[in-house]
């Protein structure tokens, strides 16, 4: 039978730079026997050579810069046992340009200790620290007052310290789970107390890591699969087609019904498969696996799989976030952004600030933008809907990004999921995916017959613009190549299906809607849809793409482009010859791999 595993558990460290974080970790290291064999006489043997003072930080500063600057630019991370289970010490960096190296150290973590020399007192790192702990959801924090033999190891030193710091993380929503006075150099309440601290009648450092309580298993939580990619072998008779990725959380077994946000697909689990290992008839959080479906649906990567019947996630365009700010240009209005959560990723804008704070002093500011080093609450708009969970709910599907050319510039969590313009359609379209009748043809079945897969093509603009003559020798183009595709008029709409709707400026959203519903009956046929619509907004065309698929919409305005950058997938010159903008079309349909190659 095999032996249960012996507990482990993630604890970051963290602090101003200098105020001796890598020094306790050595400690711990050194004194609990966790060293490689020789290391700590091969590092004061290096010490002695370069007559340099010998430092239990050194044990840790294995990069060549860190040795030079002498400060830690990057998280380390480092193992060592108690008696009671194993630990993964993240030592993440304290200085001030590092600090997104900080947080991505403290997002693994289930503690914290952070450091506050006793000589120097509270920094405004130690500040910033403190709340971006309390941001990332980190409740079990221990503050370790550091270097009290350079204070004489006064209790005086390290009750006001404890006062002070009390009270500022009282204000930002977390309170430690105790103080701690120690010498990382000298060893005093490292392992065990020590006769310089005798007054001090808490535990040592050891002690307060084995009180932290080990996290909730996320097995036990709502299942969640964000979808890294979808993969088809073709060898050798082997058509499975596997959607792959990491489950954060939850479990699944095969035969249970999941569905996919934001898009609504449903299917069942078929099977769950491993590279070169046996079938599982279970997968559990923790676990990089694929699996196949009973129900072939497109979905692509950024849509998080879950099981029907748990708890699902929030889905919108609108995010109500706590963010902090690390890019060198601030965070501001009209510029288009880049957000990633999980394997999502789309572009933002920055739609509202709330507030900014200054994070070493807590006082609000009146900002027009988000500047280096603020920490904000703010709404985000995406530019297409994307799945999440509040990070009080789950904390993987919680939590974010935010690239700024090719930079990670900003991060945060997700607060609160706002209602934007398109909530009614995902709730028309979860009522329609519920009840979908599938046909017994494969839909990739289909396309391969086809020679291509479906999609709407929609070419939009200013009224008076030609966009019809365009619309119609593209789709006699398909057909001559042996494409199945069909020209969808909007006109035909308006006087048909569409003939019971105002034409009111409410109205429009619903003649949106309904587009984008023929358009997907004839996209679930394998169709290539062409239709045109004039003097489209933002939301709407947002619409039309929430009725169909997002993934499955190609945007091609002609004329002059008044849209957000992000919503518009080719934008035609208006006085172009036709056929030369019918074949930019082609151009990336080939691209996108809508279209296989020519057709019989």
């Amino acid at each position: 039978m095999k032996s249960a595993e012996t507990p482990k558990m993630n604890i970051v460290i963290v602090g101003h730079v200098d105020h001796g974080k890598s020094t306790i970790i050595g400690r711990l290291l050194a004194d609990t026997g966790s060293l490689p064999d020789g290391k700590l006489a091969q590092v004061r043997a290096e010490c002695k050579r370069t007559a340099k003072p010998f430092e239990y930080a050194f044990l840790l500063d294995a990069l060549k810069d860190e040795q030079e600057q002498g400060i830690t630019i990057d998280t380390a991370r480092c193992f060592f046992k108690s008696k009671k289970r194993e630990y993964i010490i993240i030592d993440a960096p304290g200085h001030i340009e590092f600090l997104k190296n900080m947080i991505s150290g403290a997002a693994r973590a289930e503690a914290a200790l952070l450091v506050i020399d006793a000589a120097e007192g509270i920094r405004e790192n130690s500040k910033r620290h403190g709340y971006l702990l309390s941001m990332l959801g980190i409740r079990q924090l221990a503050v370790v007052v550091n270097k009290m033999d350079l204070v004489g190891y006064k209790a005086a030193v390290f009750q006001k310290i404890k006062k002070d710091y009390a009270r500022f993380l009282k204000e930002v929503g977390i309170s430690a789970h105790t103080f701690v006075p120690v010498s990382g150099r000298e060893g005093d309440n490292i392992m065990k107390p020590s006769m310089n601290l005798k007054w001090f009648k808490g535990p040592s450092i050891l002690s307060v890591l084995d009180e932290f309580k080990k996290a909730p298993g996320i097995e036990d939580k709502a299942f969640r699969f964000p979808v890294q990619g979808v993969y088809r072998f073709t060898e050798e008779g082997d058509d499975r087609r596997l959607v792959v990725g990491r489950v954060e959380s939850g479990k699944v077994s095969v035969g249970d019904p999941v569905v996919f946000l934001p898009s609504q697909k449903r299917s069942t689990i078929q099977s769950i498969e491993a590279f070169h290992a046996p079938k599982r008839k279970t997968a559990y959080a923790g676990v990089s696996t694929s699996f196949t479906l009973q129900e072939q649906v497109y979905v692509n990567r950024g849509e998080v799989m879950c099981k029907d019947g748990d708890a699902l996630p929030e889905v919108s365009t609108l995010l109500r976030v706590e963010l902090f700010w690390m890019g060198k240009s601030p965070l501001e209005f009209g510029r288009e952004y880049k957000l990633k959560l999980a394997t999502a990723s789309t572009p933002v804008h920055l739609k509202k600030i709330v507030r900014v704070i200054d994070a070493s002093d807590l006082k609000k500011q009146n900002k027009k933008k988000i500047e280096r080093h603020d920490v904000a609450q703010c709404i985000l708009d995406c530019a297409h809907p994307i799945a999440f969970d509040l990070t009080e709910v789950l904390e993987a599907t919680g939590r974010f990004v935010i690239v700024d050319k090719y930079d990670v510039a900003g991060g945060g969590i997700v607060v609160e999921a706002l209602k934007d313009e398109q909530e009614a359609i995902r709730e028309q379209v979860k009522v329609r995916e519920e009840k979908w009748d599938f046909s017994v043809v494969d839909p990739l079945e289909r396309a391969t017959r086809y020679g291509h897969k479906p999609q709407l093509v929609l070419l939009t603009g200013k009224v008076g613009v030609d966009k019809k003559t365009i619309a119609k020798d593209f789709d006699k183009a398909l057909f001559d190549m042996g494409a199945r595709s069909y020209f969808l008029g909007i006109g035909n709409l308006l006087r048909g299906l569409n003939s019971d709707i105002e034409t009111d400026k409410i109205a429009r959203h619903e003649h949106a809607r309904r587009l984008g519903e023929v358009a997907h009956l004839f996209m679930d046929a394998g169709l290539i849809v062409v239709a045109t619509a004039s003097n489209l907004n933002d939301e709407e065309l947002r619409g039309i793409k929430q009725a169909t698929n997002m993934d499955d919409v190609l945007i091609v305005n002609v004329g002059k482009n008044e849209f957000r950058h992000s919503v518009v997938d080719l934008n035609l010159p208006e006085k172009t010859n036709p056929a030369k903008n019918v074949e930019k079309i082609f151009e990336l349909l080939y691209e996108r791999k809508v279209l296989f190659g020519k057709t019989a």
